[in-house]
């Protein structure tokens, strides 16, 4: 009677697994899908982004020394003191390995390396998570990080900007993942604002670059110029670490679901050795039964006669 509960309860159990198998393989496969087609939306994105810093190299080139407000001032490249803005792109939902994990470590470092530092937060992930350990989000983007969109890289952009353009916030970082490749991505804690002016100038490896040949003339301004092509840098920036932060979670949900997989496999190989086990022993034991009490019925028979 004990073999026969246990073979029902590991019958039980592989159902259970199977089940867990199916939401798990379908997983896999949305976001495979996702993933091919935030990845195009990438390739689409990055040749517009690298055009954007090369004409701000060139501007750079021309007028070495404009002064803007995106920058460093001229011959100061030290962090500066102040309250910090922090824009935190993690996930709307977990299973997705240690994806969010990567991104609220590289927050929290910089909360603990400066402390006066306001955060800006896209994805219900680090919404919850930030609302759990009771530090205070400045803003919660409350749009999905799911297809993100120029639009809304240019909303995030434009309150970001705000803030700083008042003097609020002195720096901006970015927190994000970055996909490498395929089989790797890493979370990134980016300064966004103020720009060292070295990021923009042409190293010796840039020879191709077009070379300026006749000085450019700027209207109105080469500030007011250099100030409105860099508003699209910075929207440019954000839209291209949000595609690549959802890229890296459907990444990450892939791996981390193919290993789901593998190990509900196992688990079923295992409970199935053990299903048989179980079945032979009872049937081994019904055997050995029977042919107990037909022995016993021949010692009586014979005792009879």
């Amino acid at each position: 009677m004990h073999n026969m509960a246990s073979t029902k309860e590991i019958k039980s159990r592989m159902e259970s697994v199977k089940d867990t198998k199916k939401i798990t393989n379908a997983m896999y496969l949305i976001a495979s899908t996702k993933l091919r087609r935030a990845r195009s939306e990438l390739e689409h994105t990055r040749p517009y982004f690298e055009a954007l810093r090369g004409e701000i190299k060139r501007i750079f080139r021309t007028a070495g020394d404009v002064d803007s407000p995106y920058f460093y001032p001229m011959g100061h490249e030290e962090p500066l003191d102040g309250t910090y803005g922090c824009l935190v792109i993690t996930a709307d939902k977990g299973l997705a390995g240690a994806y969010n994990q990567n991104v609220l470590k590289k927050a929290e470092k910089l909360l603990a390396e400066h402390p006066d530092t306001k955060l800006y937060v896209v994805g219900e992930y680090g919404r919850h998570y930030f609302q759990q350990h009771h530090i205070p989000v400045e803003h919660s983007f409350l749009y999905t990080a799911q297809n993100p969109t120029m639009q809304r890289a240019r909303e995030i952009c434009s309150i970001l900007l705000s803030a700083y353009e008042r003097g609020e916030l002195k720096e901006i970082f970015v927190i994000y993942t970055d996909m490498e490749s395929s089989l790797s991505s890493a979370a990134h804690s980016t300064r966004l604002l103020p720009f060292h002016r070295s990021y923009f100038s042409t190293s010796a490896k840039e020879k191709h670059e077009k070379a300026v040949t006749a000085p450019f003339e700027f209207i109105p301004s080469v500030t007011a110029v250099l100030n409105n092509v860099m508003k699209c840098y910075i929207s440019g920036f954000i839209y291209s670490a949000l595609i690549d932060s959802f890229c890296s979670e459907q990444n990450a949900r892939m791996t981390a679901m193919d290993a789901a997989n593998q190990n509900a496999q196992e688990l079923l190989d295992s409970l199935s050795l053990q299903y048989n086990r179980v079945r032979q022993a009872a049937i081994t034991q019904e055997i050995t039964e029977v042919s107990a009490g037909a022995k016993a019925q021949r010692a009586q028979r014979r005792k009879e006669v």
